[in-house]
């Protein structure tokens, strides 16, 4: 085995690249770059019957997206290819055929009729189902006249009758298994693909992994791959099997809870750097306060001596924070770049129009610290494009004011702000502000009534910033526009 540490993500092309994959590739990815050791992507697409085209360009796009680098891989090439399993079927075959020879493995031919038979009648006296072994008994007569039928053939692996598996798994501890209660499992199928036990196995040795994190529904399966090691000789790697995620209300993390898919955050508008931070989380931590941690801080701190055995929670709330946090953090032209790629892959519906980046630039400080998503921002700023947002004359008209009072605010705002020279954030506020106690109102009914009229909206980004970015002759046509409106 390889002196230093060398981890492996291996997925299924079966379907968008899920959060819980996504947290096992990201564990070995900081495991690795971590201990200086390597990173390699394996693709296990021996379910043929599973596979979803481009969804291997998926996996890579997602993983590229977060940060993660790999050392090693089908894209990438390196020193134990193939790194397709369909690309290695001859391996399997011949382990398996060696196998067969030192009789720890043997050929099956039960029909899928009579193993279904089987489990019902298992079921039905309330026993574990599992398959019965008739075919390992079979003499070498019988069984050559079975294969003479010409059926379909598959290799099961012969599990010991008795004793005890046991791991000594990095997250749980030690963890034994009674052989005899564990199937004798199919290792190679009938149209010659392996299964995931015997692929994983030889993968594994031929590629030198050094440690195996996975997901804890892969446990119970650890005796048959310790087994299947015993039987060739060969040293197993170190496990670690990872918590599992759920959904808030503790049910397995799925569809009806929201977005399940990397790409669907993506599109959603979180920060890569929030969700690879979030998602670390998910069963890690470095203490009990700190949750801010930069990848570079992810590296040097990640170790497995600090993932938990217990459930980690999906918590959006949480990652909704976490986001507007890394919003928050980053500077006007980060932020703006940001939006703009945002905005290139998934294109606006609230904006007539992207805004020329010189515009984000004075825009984005208006609205950074309210932003939670990338997503949210297109319908905080439509009417920097565009003319105010559609709004009714009861807009314009503050709680505890009426139409006269409105009409007077507008038409002594407009007499204050025509004559002005400077129309920045500050001389606004300076000829504004003192305008509400000279007409008797409250400053947020002057500034409620100049909101609608210059945005549309009751909620917008600080008014006297917006008004500046907006501009003179814009404000000045918008308090018109209001006056007129409020005339009918």
């Amino acid at each position: 085995m390889a002196d230093h540490v060398r981890v492996r993500f291996a997925p299924s092309p079966t379907g968008e690249p899920h959060v819980g994959n996504i947290r096992t590739a990201i564990f070995d990815w900081l495991m690795a770059r971590g201990a200086g050791g390597a990173f390699i992507i394996r693709i296990e697409d021996t379910d043929q019957a599973r596979k979803v085209e481009g969804t291997v360009e998926a996996i890579y796009g997602a993983m590229k997206w977060l940060g993660l680098d790999w050392d090693e891989g089908p894209d990438v090439g390196g020193a134990y290819g193939p790194y397709v399993q369909s690309e290695r079927l001859p391996m399997y075959r011949e382990v398996a055929d060696r196998l067969v020879a030192k009789r720890k493995a043997y050929r099956c031919t039960c029909s899928p009729e009579r193993l279904e038979q089987v489990r019902k009648d298992q079921m039905e006296r309330k026993q574990p189902p599992m398959y019965d072994r008739r075919c390992r008994s079979l003499s070498a007569a019988d069984r050559e006249a079975e294969s003479a039928k010409g059926g379909p053939q598959v290799v099961r692996f012969a599990m010991p009758m008795e004793g005890v598996s046991t791991v000594n798994d990095l997250i749980r501890g030690e963890v034994s298994f009674e052989n005899r209660l564990v199937d004798d499992f199919v290792m190679l199928k009938s149209d010659g693909f392996p299964t995931y036990h015997l692929a994983n196995v030889v993968d594994d040795r031929h590629m030198k992994i050094t440690h195996v994190l996975r997901a804890e529904e892969w446990l119970p399966s650890t005796p048959r791959h310790l087994q299947l090691y015993a039987a060739l000789g060969w040293e197993p790697p170190r496990f670690a099997h990872l918590p599992i995620i759920l959904a808030p209300d503790r049910s397995k993390l799925s569809k009806r809870h929201g977005a399940t898919s990397v790409m669907e955050y993506r599109a959603l508008g979180y920060l890569p750097q929030a969700l690879l931070n979030f998602l670390t989380l998910l069963g890690w931590s470095l203490d009990d306060k700190t949750e801010i941690l930069s990848p570079q801080e992810l590296i040097r701190q990640f170790s497995l001596e600090r993932v938990t055995k217990s459930a980690a929670i999906f918590n959006i709330e949480k990652l909704n924070w976490m986001n507007g946090v890394y919003i928050r953090g980053l500077p006007a032209e980060g932020l703006a770049d940001a939006l703009l790629d945002f905005w290139s892959a998934y294109p606006p519906e609230e904006l007539p129009r992207v805004p020329q980046r010189d515009l984000l630039l004075k825009i984005v400080p208006l609205i950074q610290e309210r932003l939670k998503t990338l997503k949210e921002a297109a319908g905080m700023i439509p009417f920097f494009m565009a003319d105010p947002a559609p709004y009714g004359k009861d807009e314009l008209i503050q709680k505890k004011t009426d139409d006269a009072t409105t009409k007077q605010a507008l038409e002594r705002s407009l007499a204050a702000l025509a004559p002005l020279g400077a129309f920045d954030a500050a001389t606004l506020e300076g000829a504004l502000r003192p305008l509400a106690d000279q007409l008797g109102i409250k400053a947020g009914q002057l500034l409620g009534t100049l909101r609608v009229a210059t945005t549309g909206l009751q909620v917008a980004p600080p008014l006297f910033q917006t008004m500046e970015v907006l501009g003179k002759d814009r404000v000045l046509r918008d308090i018109r526009r209001a006056m007129a409106k409020l005339e009918g």
